[in-house]
């Protein structure tokens, strides 16, 4: 619990409905860049089991045609259109990530903002900005619970994801300022999510459930449904509860409204967890250099602590566990595997008897001076050599630069939508949120019928 007299759900609840002419234009470019980033792995990840079953459960269900479901053909609530959209866009593990607070923002807020603007017929501007202020307040509320929170196996694109849901959901509903605060102590009651559930449908299912929980809270702040105003700091609140650092709320609150932490988003151009791309770009600049695969004798990966129970699935049966083990993808990028291509990480892959024993001279090392975004690592090759990259995330990508990567990524997920979603892109300031979702829906069922 926090000592400090600022309530952190307060100063929360009054950013959410700062005005839009207020939202920085670099910070709103970014969020387009997330949304065209969202859309291609939304629509890629629509044939994964976990879409298929929330999809058949949103068909069983039924109720109130509100909100697009991605590759369902009829509408349904907002609630389940979010719960749906948040898992099966999460399903790849391709979306992108904030180091801030080591989560996913786009799935865990977009579906939530989407869900809400259909059902309110809002501009698909108002859309954006209304995603864009919940993602920042998923990142400063993230930062604000620290590192113990995450650290003890919290899935922060859950936790604090459900709070930037709600932030997103409850603008577009039109809260007052006490209503946002109910709305986010509701949400402090439904927030949750575990890192265990990495490797399973669990983890997907987690963006998901973040989405929905915004969504329910938004929808019943919105009828004066009462909860603690102060539900994330008070005593038995989230943070108290939950692990969170939770110190002055101050420093994660600095400049909020004027600076925007979510422009440092990093997005995702290898298809596996996040954690382990900055050892897949220092591995490149040593293929890069020359570096061969049967040249290696001994690998060693130098990551920060908080990784290893991430990503660190030795010995991994799965493709989806293939994404989440360092000794794996680094075998599969030494020896010139695609680590972008989606059809990469299948349990051939983690059978194949040259990728296992190149996967076994591989070591994972604890190094607390390495920080969250870097990754050192070292080879030693037969011939006696000893070659060293490092490589750190942090360095920001020119807009134009990053643009062009994720239309890239755009083209090799989506081919037949991209150029498509790059012309939504350019349409925002024209669509509804509905004529938005409508798009993209109907490549959404072309896909799944194809």
């Amino acid at each position: 619990m926090s000592s400090s007299t600022t309530s952190i759900t307060a100063a929360i609840a009054g950013f959410a409905n700062i005005p839009s002419r207020a939202i920085g234009a670099t910070a709103r470019d970014v969020a387009r860049l997330s949304l065209l980033d969202w859309l291609a792995v939304a629509l890629a990840g629509l044939d994964e089991p976990v879409s298929a079953h929330l999809r058949a459960l949103a068909a069983e269900e039924a109720g109130t045609p509100q909100a697009t479901l991605f590759g369902h053909a009829a509408k349904v609530p907002a609630r389940m259109a979010a719960l749906g959209n948040g898992a099966l866009s999460h399903a790849l593990d391709y979306d992108d990530t904030h180091f801030a607070y080591v989560g996913h923002p786009s799935v865990a807020v977009f579906p939530a903002a989407l869900a809400m603007a259909e059902r309110t017929d809002a501009s698909a501007a108002a859309f954006l900005d209304a995603a864009l202020i919940g993602m920042e307040a998923a990142c400063r509320i993230g930062a604000w619970l620290g590192t113990r929170h995450y650290n003890h196996g919290f899935h922060q694109t859950a936790t604090s994801g459900a709070f930037g849901a709600t932030v997103a959901a409850g603008r577009l509903a039109g809260l007052s300022g006490p209503q946002m605060q109910h709305a986010l102590g509701l949400a402090a009651t439904r927030a949750s999510g575990l890192k265990s559930q990495f490797g399973t449908m669990g983890k997907p299912f987690n963006a998901g459930i973040a989405t929905a929980n915004g969504v329910e809270a938004a929808l019943l702040g919105g009828r004066d449904f009462v909860s603690r105003p102060d539900g994330l700091e008070c005593l038995q609140g989230f943070a108290d509860t939950h692990q969170g650092e939770a110190g002055d709320p101050a420093a994660a609150l600095a400049g909020i409204g004027q600076t925007w932490l979510f422009e440092n988003v990093q997005h995702k151009f290898h298809a596996c967890c996040h954690g382990l791309h900055a050892m897949l770009e220092a591995l490149a600049l040593l293929r890069g250099e020359g570096l061969a695969a049967e040249a290696v004798e001994r690998v060693t990966i130098s990551t920060n602590p908080r990784w290893l129970k991430v990503c660190n699935i030795t010995a991994p049966r799965t493709g989806l566990e293939a994404k989440f083990s360092y000794r794996l993808t680094a075998a599969m990028a030494l020896a010139g595997k695609s680590t972008a291509a989606l059809d990469s990480y299948t349990e051939q892959t983690c059978a194949d008897p040259v990728l296992v024993q190149l996967a076994e001279r591989v070591t994972v090392a604890a190094d607390a001076a390495v920080g969250d975004t870097a990754t050192r690592v070292v080879v030693e090759t037969r011939d006696g050599r000893r070659l060293a990259a490092d490589f750190d995330l942090d360095r920001p990508l020119p807009l134009a630069v990053r643009r062009e990567k994720i239309i890239a990524k755009l083209g090799a997920l989506v081919p037949a939508a991209a150029s498509d979603l790059v012309r939504l892109d350019s349409a925002l300031g024209t669509l509804s949120a509905r004529e938005l979702a409508a798009r993209v829906g109907l490549h959404a069922v072309r896909r799944q019928s194809c």
